[in-house]
């Protein structure tokens, strides 16, 4: 296993512990805290291990995230068919 992959193992890993614990935010702060340490992350697996392993820890980090994805393909699809949300 790669170094890189170590790493992100160890990030759903940390991703999943502040998961359990409270929070007054809904997590936000947290979500916000992995997001920027995990798309450097992301882009070393995929510099590292190639597209296809890069896509699969795409994929995990979609389901850790699967509000904020939510969220973000909302707003997205709002902007393109030109509803105001």
């Amino acid at each position: 296993m790669t170094y890189s992959l170590s790493a992100a193992a160890c990030w759903v890993i940390l991703a999943a512990v502040l998961a359990t614990v409270p929070s007054n935010d809904n997590h936000w702060r947290r979500a916000y805290a992995l997001m920027i340490v995990g798309l450097p992350l992301l882009i070393w697996v995929y510099w590292e291990n190639g597209v296809w392993i890069g896509l699969a820890c795409t994929a995990a980090v979609a389901s850790v995230f699967r509000w904020p994805v939510r969220y973000a393909f909302v707003w997205i699809m709002g902007k393109v068919s030109g509803r105001a949300e």
